[in-house]
């Protein structure tokens, strides 16, 4: 821009752009310094907000401590009313300690703070009977906004990964308060004759993500004794006070957290920053009392609608006794729960309830599993799980064949059997034994005529079983096989070249019984010699030579001995055309 060969117009030329440039750059800086006085302010704002919030709480538990209508619940509240002000004691103190850096830095910076009236930077002082509430500032005051030396100096040092001083007492005070709000939190008695509450907090600075932080909280809660109603509150609230103390910033690795927050940070910057962590504070602080306010009845849940429900067993039949059980609900209808069937939210919300839609499955019974959740009035959610077991019942009709009711011996009869109208159906048997089989039932008949097969209900709501009938079966001994020549039936063709014998039922009779074949003698037309014999299902030499030589048109018998599965050796011959 400045050349040696440049004209002297083209030098003024440039120089008027590089005026501009700065200027440019300084009103960006102005703007960004205006940007942090309003966030500051309003910081400052929900600051208040919060002390209140705790506040009101803290004013309703107190309340109930001097009640003395209800003598257990004031004296309980006593107790609490302790924990609240051990709470308020380090709540204080942090935001003190927090108070004292601001002034600090801005005396550091040559900021007149006993200024008055409208040019005032302080225009709400440190308060020692109100000793939670940050001191009020108006930050446009302030005439060296974009300083950033001294509060480097105050709250890091030199090294951005090694802060000193103040800024490192900061940072363990933060951490160390986090810790013991959460300890005082779960730390009271359960009552008469219940376990005392306790939750030794770790000291997380390191995690992966929301997750891994809240897997580490977990652990140290199953590690303590802690109320089930305290464990989310203890989550959120320790979350809530949780920092990442190292992180990469501008490819600069293991920089703490009071170095990224603070380095270079102007003035208002740096104040911003510290009325946040003291917005988070107030914050926790208020959570915390909030919690402990619901300890005592009255109040942490609102409600605006009742609804009358009636529950009862899902099943019953005639002559059964029933109970139905039938109590008030009351819920919140600005505040629907939220509902999950094995993992997944359910859609359907209204009137405090969850319609949890889904197919019935399953053989005998179906178990659904979720949680239903709500939120107090300070937000914070209350889960808790459900569970509901439906019993099933297949539809089912039924017609029978009378003259077909038969069981054979030493044969593996396959029952079937449903008690229409129970959830669990009973068998026995007279002439013979039942074993359970899958879905089903396997009959032995003993060497009897008849047997009888007694059906029975029984309701395991109810536990009692109702006979719903017997019904008889004629014993018979198993059907005598067909012989096959390969897959020619006897008294069909069959080829020459066959070498294997085989006995079963003809497709017409539906058993799965399996017959085995012991010996064999063929006998084949004009066979001078004596005829071919052997065991198993498998020809022979000599008998696959004869055939090979027989004419065609011959017609070849087998005479054979099988036997089935009842162990009964039958007789069987068959002839067969080649």
């Amino acid at each position: 821009m400045a050349g040696g060969k440049e004209t002297p117009r083209q030098k003024m030329v440039g120089m008027m752009y590089l005026v501009l440039t700065a200027l440019l750059a300084l009103n960006v800086s102005k703007s960004i310094l205006d940007a942090f006085v309003a966030i500051e302010e309003n910081i400052q704002k929900a600051n208040e907000t919060e002390f209140f919030r705790g506040n009101e709480k803290e004013s309703e538990l107190k309340e109930v401590a001097v009640d003395n209508s209800v003598p257990e619940r004031a004296k309980k509240a006593k107790t609490l009313v302790k924990i609240v002000e051990e709470i308020d004691k380090i709540t204080a103190a942090r935001i003190k300690e927090i108070d004292d850096l601001k002034l600090e830095i801005l005396t550091v910076c040559g900021e007149d703070l006993t200024l008055t009236g409208e040019e005032a930077i302080i225009t709400k002082k440190y308060d020692p009977t109100r000793p939670l509430k940050p001191i009020r500032m108006n930050l446009s005051h302030v005439q060296s906004m974009d300083k950033y030396d001294e509060p480097m100096q105050i709250l890091i040092g030199e090294e951005t990964t090694n802060p000193k001083g103040k800024g490192l007492l900061l940072w363990n005070n933060f951490n160390k308060y986090r810790n013991d709000l959460v300890e005082l939190i779960a730390k009271y008695p359960g009552g008469e004759g219940q376990p005392s509450f306790y939750f030794k907090a770790p000291n997380v600075t390191a995690f992966k993500d929301q997750a891994d932080l809240n897997k580490q909280v977990d652990k140290a809660i199953a590690a303590s004794n802690v109320n089930q109603d305290d464990k989310e509150a203890i989550k959120k609230i320790y979350g809530s006070l949780t920092k990442e103390e190292r992180s990469e910033v501008h490819e600069v690795k293991n920089v703490h957290w009071i170095g990224k927050t603070f380095d270079h940070s102007p003035v208002v910057a740096a104040i911003a920053s510290l009325s946040s962590l003291q917005k988070e504070i107030l914050t926790a602080r208020a959570d915390a009392v909030a919690l402990i306010r619901s300890r005592i009845s009255g109040g942490e849940y609102s409600f605006n609608k009742i609804m009358a429900l009636a529950y009862g067993p899902e099943l019953a039949n005639s002559g059964d006794e029933i109970e139905v059980q039938v109590l008030m609900a009351a819920y919140d209808s600005d505040k629907q729960p939220s509902v999950t069937l094995n993992g997944a939210n359910v859609t359907e919300v209204r009137d405090g309830k969850g319609f949890v839609k889904t197919k019935a499955s399953g053989a005998t019974e179906m178990n659904l599993k979720g949680t239903i959740t709500i939120r107090n009035k300070s937000g914070i959610p209350k889960t808790l799980p459900w569970e509901k077991n439906i019993k099933i019942m297949k539809p089912m009709g039924t017609v029978s064949l009378p003259e077909l009711n038969v069981l054979y011996r030493g044969y593996p009869n396959k029952v079937d059997a449903v008690a229409s109208g129970y959830d669990q159906t009973v068998l026995t048997m007279n002439g013979g034994s039942l074993s359970k089989s899958g879905t089903g039932w396997i009959a032995s008949p003993d060497k009897v005529k008849v047997a009888k097969i007694n059906v029975s209900g029984k309701s395991s709501i109810t536990n009692k079983t109702v006979s719903l009938g017997s019904f008889e079966f004629r014993v018979s001994n198993l059907p005598n096989p067909e012989l096959y020549f390969g897959a020619a039936q006897a008294g069909e063709k069959a080829s020459r070249a066959e070498t294997r014998l085989f006995s079963k039922y003809p497709p017409e009779i539906p058993l799965n019984a399996t017959f085995r074949i012991v010996s064999w003698e063929l006998i084949i037309p004009g066979n001078p010699g004596a005829p071919p014999k052997g065991s198993g299902d498998v020809l022979n030499g000599p008998a696959s030579s004869l055939l090979k030589q027989a004419k065609p048109g011959s017609v070849i018998t087998f005479f054979t001995e099988v036997v089935g599965p009842d162990g009964v050796k039958r007789k069987k011959t068959g002839a067969f055309t080649i």
